[in-house]
């Protein structure tokens, strides 16, 4: 799987062969739909969803995402998405149906109790719930599931956790309670244009004392 840039900045085409190499599918990742897309084409560093992860998706909706996603993880990765809502997660299901790599879970991702019977410990998180409290969302399910040393991304809108309230200041908010739930944030890139008042951030869970010596 490779991921390709084309001239037309809103487009982020993959390239898809199967095995037997006898046909090529292009599909197109729009970022004015998935905060991912538009983390990549702003130029985010790392999303850290390789071939092979295993990745927790919480707030999956109706799963177009998330089928990017299972594309980028590959048939020996494995996708976690979870979903509260009925009808989103019918259309999530439908899609599991086509890829055998995405999990959907119909649950309350407040609640990751609820779904502990389903899960393995993952190697990424990420979180797109625009709960006010989704960095403790966040972090109780890190708790359960993301190894130590596991990656996290979180797409922060600021008028859900907000609204009365710069957005900078809730950024700034944010990533503190990020910090104190355990998350050790890398990188922070605004949604711009294709977002407003969204950031993304991304970065490692539990890290040890070796990966960010300057922190001690």
């Amino acid at each position: 799987m490779k991921i390709h840039f084309y001239s037309n900045p809103f487009l982020i085409i993959l390239k898809e062969n199967d095995e037997a190499k006898t046909k090529t599918e292009y599909r197109v990742w729009n970022p004015f739909r998935s905060k991912i897309a538009a983390s990549i084409v702003g130029g985010i560093g790392n999303i850290y969803m390789k071939p092979g992860s295993k990745v927790l998706y919480l707030g999956g909706a109706s799963g177009t995402t998330v089928s990017h996603v299972a594309d980028l993880v590959g048939p020996t990765g494995c996708v976690y998405a979870v979903e509260f809502s009925k009808r989103s997660g019918r259309d999530l299901v439908n899609m599991a149906k086509k890829r055998t790599n995405v999990i959907p879970i119909i649950e309350d991702a407040r609640h990751p109790q609820k779904y502990r019977m389903l899960m393995p410990m993952v190697d990424v998180i990420f979180a797109d719930v625009a709960q006010p409290d989704q960095a403790r969302i966040l972090g109780f399910n890190a708790a359960y599931f993301v190894k130590n040393r596991g990656h996290f991304v979180i797409s922060i809108k600021a008028s859900c956790v907000d609204s009365t309230k710069p957005p900078e200041v809730v950024y700034a908010s944010e990533i503190e309670a990020l910090k104190e739930q355990k998350f050790r944030p890398v990188e922070r890139i605004s949604l711009e244009p294709y977002e407003r008042d969204h950031i993304v951030v991304s970065g490692m869970y539990r890290p040890a004392p070796e990966d960010f010596p300057q922190d001690h």
